[in-house]
C-alpha cells in the first residue's frame, strides 16, 4: 500500500493550519506536506505533527511571498547571495519539523547562465546540507510560465551531472501529465531517480480520480515498480477536502 501524505497548503482548508495536522490523520493520512510552512513557528508546527501522530514529509524552499512572489531562485542568476539565505532558513525549520525533504526551487530563468546557476546552488545546497534529502520537480510551463526547470529529461540530466547522493527528483503526475502527455511512460523512464511522489487529477489539479490520468494504471505501476517513498496529494478540492477523499479507500 502506499504511504499518503496530505499537503496542508491546499487539503483541510476549512480549518486553521495547526489543526489540520489532526484532520489529515482522521482521514487515513500517515503524513503531511506544507509547501511554504514560514508564517508559523516551527516548534508549534512540529508539535502540530507529533500530537496528531503524523510524519512532517515535504516542505518547499525558499520562503516567498506566495501571492505573486517568485518561485525560488535556485537558477536566478544573481540571486545567489538570497538562495542561500532562504536555503538556510528552510534549513533550521525543516531540521525541527524533521522534515523528510526539502524540495529546492528553481525560480523563473532561462538560458545556460541560468543552467550554470543552477548547477552551482545545488551543489552548494548538497554540500550545506549533506544528511537532507533534497529534491528537484519539473513544472509544466502552462501553470508556472519562465520556470527554469520545465522538463524530466532535463531534470534527469541535472540529477546525473551533480550525482549527488542527497539530491533526487519529485515526480508530480500532474506536471507529468501536462509536460509529456504520458504519466506512465515518464514514471518508467525516470522511477530510478524518484525521491518522491505527488498526485492530482487533470485538468484542473482537483482530486486524483477521473480526469485524463488512470490513476489505477499508475499507481498499480508504482507499486509494481518497488518506489518506497511517500506519495503526496497536492490537489485542490474540487468541493470541501471530506468530500473528495473517496479516491483514497482503494490505496489504504
Amino acid at each position: 500500500m502506499l504511504r499518503l501524505a496530505a499537503n496542508l497548503t491546499f487539503l483541510f482548508t476549512e480549518q486553521p493550519m495547526l489543526e489540520r495536522f489532526a484532520a489529515a490523520a482522521r482521514a487515513g493520512f500517515q503524513g503531511v506536506e506544507i509547501l511554504f510552512p514560514y508564517d508559523i513557528a516551527a516548534p508549534e508546527l512540529a508539535r502540530a505533527a507529533q500530537g496528531a501522530g503524523v510524519t512532517f514529509v515535504l516542505m518547499n524552499t525558499p520562503p516567498p511571498n506566495w501571492a505573486g512572489g517568485p518561485r525560488g531562485f535556485a537558477a536566478v542568476p544573481g540571486g545567489e547571495e538570497r538562495f542561500r539565505r532562504d536555503f538556510d532558513r528552510a534549513l533550521r525549520y525543516a531540521q525541527v519539523l524533521r522534515s523528510r525533504h526539502i524540495h529546492v526551487m528553481a525560480g523563473a530563468a532561462e538560458g545556460a547562465t541560468a543552467r550554470q546557476t543552477y548547477l552551482n546552488n545545488l551543489a552548494w545546497a548538497c554540500d550545506r546540507a549533506p544528511h537532507a534529502s533534497l529534491t528537484i520537480e519539473p513544472m509544466n510551463p502552462v501553470d508556472m510560465p519562465g520556470y527554469f526547470l520545465a522538463g524530466f529529461d532535463q531534470a534527469a540530466e541535472v540529477l546525473d551531472h551533480l550525482d549527488r547522493p542527497n539530491l533526487g527528483l519529485q515526480f508530480d503526475a500532474y506536471h507529468a501529465h501536462m509536460i509529456t502527455g504520458d504519466v506512465l511512460a515518464c514514471w518508467r523512464a525516470h522511477a530510478p531517480r524518484v525521491r518522491h511522489l505527488q498526485i492530482a487529477g487533470a485538468p484542473g489539479r482537483h482530486e486524483p480520480a477521473g480526469g485524463d490520468i488512470d490513476y489505477r494504471s499508475f499507481l498499480g505501476a508504482v507499486q509494481a515498480s518497488g518506489y518506497p517513498g511517500w506519495t503526496g496529494a497536492e490537489y485542490v478540492p474540487a468541493m470541501t477536502t471530506a468530500a473528495g477523499l473517496g479516491w483514497m479507500a482503494p490505496l489504504t
